[in-house]
């Protein structure tokens, strides 16, 4: 013990590289459970910043063992960028570990994702177009082709020439695009496996073994709740489940073995892409929060939407994810405001919501209802324990966690490691 698992409680993008980071010191292995690389976690430590997409965090750490599990879709390439990039800063990548049952994003998928957005215009779902849902979906249709294949090579080959009859055909007859064939695919990822070769392992039994030692083991969520395929914004939404549930899912650890979840939830709300956003807000505010917040996308470099804080999200998010603990990230910047608001309901066609709607039409017209609060005006990122905070930041944290039901024992207020208040959430004592 623990199994600790953390995931965004909103539309991603809401500081968990910077908790994951902070947390990992404490924990023997920290393993991703979803996505790819169409997430970003930021780690800042003094003048060095370091953006990841793949690895997770814990990698900074040579106490830690990074863990890539069987739930992620990897794109080799810039996978083996990454390694290079991390150990190019000082960084090993020598105790990372890739789940054999992992997918890997081929070719095709890159430009079938590409083409796919470009012919839904207007339209579109706003995928960061790196292949992740073509992946996916060939996961789901047993076409898809895992990081055990790469070695050997006729299977590989094999599964290739199989998953080409149909890929080179839509390619071709939909998009009009180029087509691939087997040996020019077999080429490329035959170097891909000879460098990637030391790090696969059957990471399931790693993990429960590790916790059957009473290892301390974080399991690391990309994206958000919002944007889980079968609990968020339908269909603006990601490919795979950044939920708590898919932290049993995507690393075979069943979910008995997890003490706490903890969601990461900013002071405010933001999210890339397309979809439904009842708290967005279209003015100066909104201007203030993407440029004092920096909110501009790790992995696609776009301009993140920004809104007030949805508690009707927050509450949510606590209920699909039965999360224990919150961590409020970026309190700092409301400190621009000299009045706050936080959503509290949602009214549409006479009816209030205190819930998510159950219909996307409701949820995509919900107009927000409003409780709002003083500000304090003042900086407070030198502020390192609960009682340091102006009283009117005490009684916004105190209101979230009365809406939330659950504790915020975390709460960041600067990028920085040591700008994080603890108030109570699991930390290792040695002796």
């Amino acid at each position: 013990m623990p199994g600790v698992v953390l995931l965004g409680a909103q539309w991603g993008d809401e500081g968990k590289g910077k908790i994951t980071d902070l947390l990992s010191r404490d924990y023997d292995y920290v393993t991703r459970f979803q996505g790819g690389n169409n997430a970003g976690h930021t780690v800042i430590v003094g003048e060095r910043t370091l953006k990841l997409h793949l690895i997770p965090s814990g990698v900074m750490y040579d106490n830690v063992t990074p863990v890539i599990g069987n739930g992620c879709v990897l794109d080799l390439k810039v996978l083996i960028d990454e390694i290079d990039r991390v150990e190019s800063e000082g960084i090993s990548c020598a105790r990372l570990i890739i789940s054999s049952n992992a997918h890997i994003i081929m070719p095709y998928h890159l430009a079938l994702d590409e083409a796919s957005e470009r012919r839904l215009g207007k339209n579109l779902i706003g995928t960061t177009k790196r292949g992740i849902g073509p992946a996916y979906q060939d996961k789901v249709s047993r076409m898809g082709l895992r990081m055990q294949d790469l070695f050997d090579r006729s299977i590989f080959k094999e599964k290739v020439a199989a998953a080409l009859v149909e890929k080179n055909d839509v390619l071709a007859k939909v998009y009009d695009l180029p087509t691939y064939t087997v040996e020019q695919i077999a080429a490329e990822y035959e170097a891909y496996a000879d460098r990637l070769k030391p790090y696969i392992k059957d990471t399931a039994p790693l993990l429960n073994e590790a916790l059957d030692r009473d290892d301390w083991v974080l399991f690391e969520g990309a994206q958000g709740t919002l944007l889980d395929i079968d609990h968020g914004t339908y269909p603006f939404v990601t490919s795979s489940n950044p939920t708590a549930g898919g932290a049993s899912v995507g690393t075979g650890v069943g979910p008995t073995r997890m003490d706490r979840v903890l969601g990461i939830a900013k002071a405010y709300i933001t999210r890339v892409g397309s979809g439904p956003f009842p708290t967005e807000l279209n003015c100066a505010d909104g201007d203030t929060f993407i440029t004092v917040g920096k909110e501009f996308g790790t992995t696609t470099g776009r301009q993140r939407r920004a809104g007030w804080y949805d508690a009707v999200i927050t509450k949510y998010a606590v209920q699909v994810n039965g999360l224990t603990d919150l961590c409020i990230t970026k309190l700092d910047i409301l400190s621009e405001f000299p009045t706050i608001k936080i959503c509290v309901a949602y009214e549409h066609l006479g009816k209030t919501y205190t819930t998510v709607p159950g219909h996307q039409s409701a949820f995509h017209h919900a107009k927000p209802v409003y409780e709002e609060m003083p500000g304090w005006n003042v900086d407070i990122s030198d502020c390192r324990c609960f009682e340091d905070l102006p009283v009117e930041a005490q009684n916004y944290i105190s209101r979230l966690e009365e809406l939330a039901g659950v504790p915020v024992t975390m709460i960041a207020v600067g990028p920085e490691r040591e700008q994080t208040i603890h108030r109570g959430f699991l930390q290792r004592t040695e002796g």
